[in-house]
Parts: structure tokens; C-alpha cells; sequence
């Protein structure tokens, strides 16, 4: 049977640490592998994408692999065609699949019928590859991630759960600040076996309280425009700048997932300064996502 990376809870946290390292080599030597040599990987886009498609692309021709990008218009999905049928086809002719979409039902039933490894690229719910690459710019910065506090401040959307899940399962503990109507679920529950922890708060000031990093996420999502007044009032309490970084423990660094918009949910100076690992984390995401393609495919 494949192995499949939906959530992120399929990682052990010992998995999790060599995945982590792993990356951290491939960073170093970035043509040391010839995992995927001969071999083709599809990538499926029903949504926009810059650093998805950046990391994902060039991280696979690295471990001598091709990238097939396919958009969901120029797929027979887009008349109907079963999800079963698809994957069946696609297992017949690449190593694994990512995907980028909106329901997770459909990534879901994608890997129930996939003969190969599927990968979440990015859903509703989960942005899980994205999670790797902010838990590697961590491991950059301090090492060991054991027992550090991460901060997420704005709206709890599918960056702030996949940082919950996986920063728990890397021993972390991440608090999540959210206003009322856009927190996480309180029950949301962690992966088996994971030694961190996370807590969902009211008060960004108090979440950041310790943090060795804060880290946001835009306001408006794709798919959030109609409420684009509405959100932008509701969280506009929860802006990153140098004033709540300042509330952080010292040394502590911004982060965001990208697209950035100065001005709401980070100020420019935050954004441009010396006081944030963003750009690690877009590059990071080559990383670690090869480190997870070798796992994957490895173990298929």
C-alpha cells in the first residue's frame, strides 16, 4: 500500500526529526540525491500557486525526477470523470501525486483509490508541506525544536492547524491567538504519540508571551473575498509588528506562509526587516519537500 502525507499526522515524531534532518542535508547538497531518477511526479493546481509550484517543480527535477504540472482544466476531471478513474490512471505512469484544492474530501478520495503516494499541496483544512518548511526555518534557527513556543496570531485557518499538529508532534508547544468566529476547533485533536502540545487564546499579546517566533497569515484567503471587509475588521487587533514582536522572547523572529499584504496582518517594516525568517521559509519549502518525496517514494 502507499504511503500518503494528508494531514501530516501520518509522521511519527521520530519520523518527523529525520524528515527534518534529512532536509537540513539536501539544503547543504542540494544535488546529492537521484531519488526520483526516471521517475515522474504529477502535480495537480485547482489553485493558484507561486511557492507550491516553485518548490514542488524544481525540488523534483533536483532528486532527477520530472514534474508533470496539471491544471484542473486541462483534465478530464473537469467533465466529470471519476476521482477512482484518475488516480488509477496516474498510478499508472508517475511515482506519486500532489495535489492543491479546496475540498478535502477530494484529495481524500484521490489517495483511497491511488496505487502510488498522494500529497497534500494544499487544502481547506490542512497546508501540511508548508508546516515542514516552518518547522525546518525553526530547526535553522534554534537547533532542537523540543520544548520551544511558537505563536500564531490571526485567523485560524489551514496554516495555523497544520503548525498546531505538526509542531506538537515536533515536541513544540504553539499557541494559537484567533478572535472569536475565526479560531480553531478546541478539539482539535493531535497526532498519536505527539510530545508538544498547542493552546488556542484569545489575547495576542499573551500568546506571544515567550515565543521564539510569531507567525502569521493573510487575512483574506482565496475564497474569503465576499467577507474581505468583514475579516479585515475582526482581525485587525492581531497585526505582526515590531510592537508585538517585542512581547516575544529575545531574539524571537516573524514568519508567514506568503502571500504577504503590508499593512494588515504584518507591517513592512516586519516584513523587510532584520526580525523575520520568511524568505528561509519560501526556500525551505524545496527542502523539506524533498526530503519528504524521498520518504514517500522510498517507502511505496
Amino acid at each position: 500500500m502507499p504511503r500518503h502525507f494528508l494531514t501530516g499526522a501520518e509522521l511519527s515524531a521520530a519520523e518527523l526529526d529525520a524528515l527534518l534532518g534529512r532536509a537540513l542535508e539536501l539544503k547543504a547538497a542540494p544535488l546529492s540525491s537521484r531519488a526520483l531518477a526516471g521517475s515522474s511526479v504529477a502535480l495537480i493546481f485547482q489553485k493558484p500557486s507561486t511557492r507550491t509550484r516553485l518548490s514542488f517543480e524544481v525540488g523534483i527535477h533536483e532528486l532527477g525526477g520530472h514534474p508533470v504540472v496539471l491544471r484542473s482544466e486541462e483534465l478530464q476531471l473537469s467533465r466529470g470523470e471519476a476521482l477512482r478513474d484518475t488516480a488509477l490512471v496516474l498510478s499508472r505512469h508517475v511515482a506519486a501525486v500532489g495535489v492543491r484544492t479546496g475540498p478535502d474530501a477530494m484529495l481524500e478520495e484521490l489517495a483511497e483509490h491511488s496505487e502510488v503516494p498522494v500529497i497534500n499541496m494544499l487544502t481547506a483544512l490542512h497546508h501540511p508541506c508548508q508546516a515542514l518548511a516552518d518547522l525546518l526555518t525553526l530547526r535553522e534557527a534554534y537547533g532542537s525544536l523540543d520544548g520551544l513556543r511558537l505563536a500564531y496570531v490571526g485567523d485560524g485557518n489551514n496554516v495555523a492547524r497544520s503548525l498546531a499538529l505538526l509542531g506538537a508532534l515536533a515536541g513544540m508547544h504553539v499557541a494559537v491567538a484567533s478572535p472569536d468566529g475565526y479560531a480553531l476547533e478546541e478539539n482539535l485533536e493531535l497526532p498519536p504519540g505527539a510530545p508538544g502540545s498547542w493552546t488556542l487564546q484569545r489575547d495576542p499579546r499573551e500568546a506571544v508571551e515567550g515565543a521564539c517566533a510569531v507567525y502569521t497569515d493573510v487575512w483574506v484567503s482565496m475564497g474569503d473575498e465576499a467577507t474581505a471587509a468583514e475579516r479585515r475588521a475582526a482581525l485587525s487587533a492581531y497585526r505582526v509588528d515590531d510592537e508585538l514582536l517585542d512581547l516575544a522572547a529575545p531574539g524571537a523572529f516573524a514568519m508567514h506562509d506568503l502571500p504577504a499584504h503590508p499593512g494588515e496582518e504584518i507591517s513592512a517594516a516586519v516584513l523587510y526587516g532584520g526580525r523575520q525568517r520568511i524568505w528561509d521559509q519560501a526556500e525551505n519549502r524545496r527542502h523539506a519537500q524533498k526530503a519528504l518525496l524521498e520518504l514517500l517514494v522510498g517507502a511505496a
